[in-house]
């Protein structure tokens, strides 16, 4: 059996319309080795210096947010089988210690200056233990700065660690990448039909 030239451009044409649909759906699909994690979209623009509450996100399969957790226990089963995410939350984890630890010590050495006020007949405000839990308590805003500045890129790391190792995030950014802009039919000078291609350089 043979086929004229106009129906064999329309076969390819149409083979490869279907395969860039195809290719395009089986970026979109969950994959069975993980999902893909989606931070709340206040929690995604934190950076350095940032709040330190706690992250709230959502996977591929679900429109709710949930809270990550303090030391973002919550995103570990999530994160299990990579490595390096892991990593990057096991050192959010010391660093929300290290956080809390700070806040102990400040309000540790806050009420021993409180107490000492009123720890004589009469009301002191710069008696030696005064001295001392002033010194902390100023050295303990001092750390505050340093350990909460990069405590939030940590998870934040972590989360795209894992979405960029995703099969079909790689899947999908290659797509992105190698996509042509612009697809459609033309004509040769003696009016056979083409598929016609074209690609954007950047």
């Amino acid at each position: 059996m043979r086929f004229s030239v106009t129906t064999i451009c329309r076969r390819i044409a149409l083979l490869l319309f279907f395969l860039l649909g195809f290719s395009q759906a089986y970026a979109q699909q969950p994959t069975p080795m993980g999902q893909y994690i989606r931070l709340s979209p206040e929690d995604k623009n934190r950076g350095l210096n940032g709040p330190q509450t706690n992250f709230y996100f959502a996977t591929d399969t679900s429109t709710n947010y949930r809270n990550a957790g303090y030391f973002g226990q919550k995103l570990r089963p999530y994160l299990a089988g990579n490595s390096e995410a892991l990593e990057f939350l096991n050192d959010y984890r010391r660093q929300k210690s290290l956080h809390l630890a700070e806040r102990l010590v400040f309000v540790g050495s806050v009420a021993l200056y409180g107490q000492q006020v009123l720890a004589g007949d009469e009301r002191q405000y710069f008696n030696n233990t005064q001295k001392v839990a002033a010194g902390v308590a100023v050295f303990s805003l001092i750390a505050n700065v340093l350990i909460s500045r990069n405590t939030n890129t940590h998870l934040l790391r972590a989360v795209e660690t894992h979405n960029g190792m995703l099969p079909a995030a790689r899947h999908g950014a290659l797509w992105q990448r190698y996509r042509p802009t612009t697809v459609g039919m033309s004509a040769t000078a003696t009016g056979q039909p083409l598929l016609a291609l074209s690609w954007q350089l950047h």
